[in-house]
């Protein structure tokens, strides 16, 4: 740890990306063990242009509550943080900077290199093109 006072822990505010409940409460736990100071969750719902989107708002605002009351179990003062969009990494980006984020923090969903593919591969967007660190989260091992 640097002596500097300015100096800011890359964990004193950790914004959290995360899909859905599942994938919630695996992120939080996979974070748990580095003690973030505090914690922002953040839920990117995907809006098309010009097409039906995937979900409805009411939907899409009971997947959001469904993942923060998850990352809650966990870091019960976490705060939650709604956005709509279509690039998720853009709006995952602009989330933290208007949070003030120190670091981003995700565990990858995997999926096979076609389906990283064409869904765009958010977690290459997220480590090469963030504007403040981010850490990759273990992944636990699927039994």
């Amino acid at each position: 740890m640097s002596n500097d006072p300015n100096h800011k822990s890359m964990l004193a505010h950790v914004l959290l990306p995360v899909a859905n409940e599942d994938d919630a409460l695996k992120t939080a736990r996979a974070l748990e063990p580095y003690k973030p100071n505090h914690v922002t969750t953040i839920h990117v719902v995907e809006k098309s242009s010009g097409a039906p989107d995937k979900t409805s708002v009411e939907q899409a605002e009971e997947l959001a509550e469904e993942s923060y009351a998850a990352i809650r179990s966990v870091f019960p003062d976490a705060e939650d943080y709604t956005v709509y969009g279509q690039d998720i990494a853009a709006k995952i980006f602009e989330a933290a900077d208007e949070v003030c984020a120190t670091a981003i923090a995700y565990r990858s969903r995997g999926g096979n290199r076609l389906m990283q593919f064409l869904a765009g591969d958010i977690s290459i967007k997220l480590v090469t093109k963030a504007d403040c660190p981010v850490i990759a989260l273990p992944r636990e091992e699927e039994t």
